[in-house]
């Protein structure tokens, strides 16, 4: 059964239970997957009134914009919503390394025979 939602052109995300919807940041030149957060509506609400990728983070219980203390913001370059707006796909140009351990992405081990290899 299709929900409005779905196929409107309104922008109405479905956020789950705690208030939040799943985003991921890709590069927008490359399409590298850069990392994976979360967006409450005033997360969303000021990455679109900025163009800079603002989460909200579970740990911190607080909203907070990529790169406030690194310099490394995300300059959102698109956003897309999936069709039952319960996820955001943010195409990104990052100011240096996405991952808050200096990594370029998030997503730099990957798993091979069970165990955790770094990239090059």
């Amino acid at each position: 059964m299709t929900d409005e939602r779905d196929t409107s052109l309104a922008l109405n995300p479905k956020y789950d239970a705690a208030g939040l919807i799943t985003a991921v940041a890709t590069h927008a030149a490359s399409g590298e997957l850069l990392m994976l957060a979360h967006m409450n509506a005033e997360a969303l609400e000021a990455t679109l009134a900025t163009g800079e990728a603002h989460f909200w983070s579970r740990s911190r219980g607080r909203l907070w914009k990529k790169g406030e203390s690194s310099g490394h913001v995300l300059r959102v370059v698109e956003a897309r919503i999936d069709c039952d707006q319960d996820a955001l796909w943010l195409k990104v140009e990052p100011a240096g390394p996405a991952c808050h351990t200096g990594a370029r992405s998030c997503f730099f081990r990957r798993i091979e025979d069970g165990r955790l290899v770094r990239d090059a």
